[in-house]
């Protein structure tokens, strides 16, 4: 090893869904929305000005949050954005999980969180989900220098009611509490409806699930004034201009289009419960989804096997090798079309 090697920062990274560079495949790994967005970001895109490319954009991207604040009836700002909830979540971490004490959030959920603890050196502890993967809320009854989980969970897809949700951060005010809802519009419980309440509550959600846009980028947090205030400084500290030009005219185009995304949600969760059915059909048990996507396990083939036999016929679904969940497969719903082809290669498989 040579002596600057020494100084080279260790971590373990993220692993994502594979994007597999094969295009004729029916890709249902990483829980991107199955439909195109909303006709109004193509136009947006289209029209824009093409003298403005050589600007930088507004670091503030103030077109964008006051969209969302819009949307949720809240002050602008009271809005953080970022590329992607990935960015705000780190963000987020960098921001408020400073203390010498342990940040908490589930064993079995998104497994970004870890790595950014580890990456920022911030001392962390797992809670444990019950045997039925739902999280306990009693069980962030503890000191701690910060609290994240998802609702719904992932890759569980279980959603947790609102009292509960209420409970963690009424039990922790001398915290900040980060709820993480990327999922949140496939279920029926928010906790913006909370944003007002508790001044230690971060909600943040994202454009790539339910308005279909994971490839510009889009991520947002809401939480009342000094959070966002603090997010921002460190931010500004770190890169003023996150957001690109086109995703903030985009962004406001796709959360002003409600008609449309209640429509292709509608689709999703319609699909969703057919899918349910059809899968038990086929021997397999899930839980409970209030997600975009299906996490289940079938009574006699193992998960990893179906992987790949799957990943033979060029459908992609995700498998974990961890420790709990190595016997579940997490699916995203598709469209009517995809979910066919689906069963039908499952049918295959298990020789139905």
């Amino acid at each position: 090893m040579k002596k600057w090697e020494e100084y080279i920062r260790k971590v373990t990274p993220y692993v994502p869904g594979e994007q597999p560079k094969n295009t004729d495949v029916i890709k249902l790994n990483t829980n991107e929305c199955p439909y195109p967005p909303s006709p109004a970001v193509k136009e947006v895109i289209h029209n824009i000005n093409s003298d403005k490319y050589r600007l930088y954009p507004d670091p503030d991207a103030t077109f964008l949050c006051g969209a969302i604040a819009d949307y949720y009836n809240v002050d602008s700002d009271r809005v953080f954005v970022g590329v992607g909830s990935d960015d705000v979540i780190a963000m987020a971490f960098m921001t408020f999980f400073n203390s010498d004490k342990p940040i908490l959030f589930p064993d079995i959920t998104y497994s970004f969180y870890d790595v950014w603890a580890d990456l920022f050196k911030i001392p962390y502890e797992t809670v444990r989900v019950d045997d039925d993967f739902k999280i306990i809320k009693e069980s962030f009854d503890r000191e701690n220098g910060g609290i994240i989980f998802p609702n719904p969970n992932a890759p569980t897809a279980i959603g947790m009611p609102l009292e509960e949700v209420e409970y963690i951060i009424k039990n922790n005010q001398d915290s900040v509490v980060i709820v993480d809802e990327a999922y949140v519009d496939f279920s029926d419980c928010t906790a913006m409806d909370l944003i007002d309440k508790y001044d230690n509550l971060l909600v943040i959600q994202t454009y790539s699930k339910s308005r279909a846009m994971a490839g510009m980028r889009i991520g947002f947090a809401i939480g009342n004034k000094k959070l966002i205030d603090a997010m921002k400084a460190v931010k500004f500290s770190y890169n003023s201009y996150t957001m690109n030009m086109p995703s903030i005219y985009a962004g406001a185009a796709a959360i002003n289009d409600k008609e449309y995304f209640e429509e292709i949600r509608d689709k999703i969760v319609n699909t969703r419960t057919k899918a349910m059915e059809k899968l038990k059909e086929l021997g397999f048990s899930m839980t409970d989804s209030k997600t975009n996507f299906l996490f289940v396990t079938h009574k006699t083939k193992p998960a990893k096997e179906i992987f790949e036999a799957l990943k033979e016929k060029n459908i992609y679904v995700r498998y974990f090798n961890k420790d709990r969940i190595d016997n579940y497969l997490r699916i995203t719903v598709g469209t009517d079309a995809q979910m066919q082809a689906l069963y039908f290669a499952l049918e295959k498989i298990l020789g139905k």
